[in-house]
């Protein structure tokens, strides 16, 4: 009788089988619409800020709009001239790319 219970409350093999192939169809839509788009925009986004350029106009995440006078890459750190004579040192993470002109 007691084997009889065990063998009732065994779940049927196709269920596991289905339960498995339904996890990794969920993992790969996340994959694909969630983890695969954000690293590509951080991706393009250290390539920006590895490419800035004395010169260039940047914007800061903070909105303060200035050009590039100088880059330290010891500190990761730039000098942007926001007003004739006004200089403001930030770090590279502080640039944003969306506002820039190129």
């Amino acid at each position: 009788m007691f084997t009889t219970l065990l063998q009732a409350q065994a779940a049927p093999a196709g269920s596991n089988i289905s339960m498995i192939v339904m996890m990794v169809v969920l993992f790969a839509i996340f994959y694909f619409f969630m983890i695969r788009p954000q690293n590509k925009k951080q991706k393009e986004l250290m390539n920006f800020r590895n490419s800035l350029s004395i010169g260039q106009e940047v914007i800061t995440v903070s909105g303060i709009y200035g050009t590039v006078k100088s880059i330290d890459e010891n500190t990761g750190s730039i000098m942007l001239e926001i007003s004739k004579g006004v200089q403001i040192k930030i770090a590279k993470e502080g640039v944003n790319p969306i506002a820039t002109k190129k």
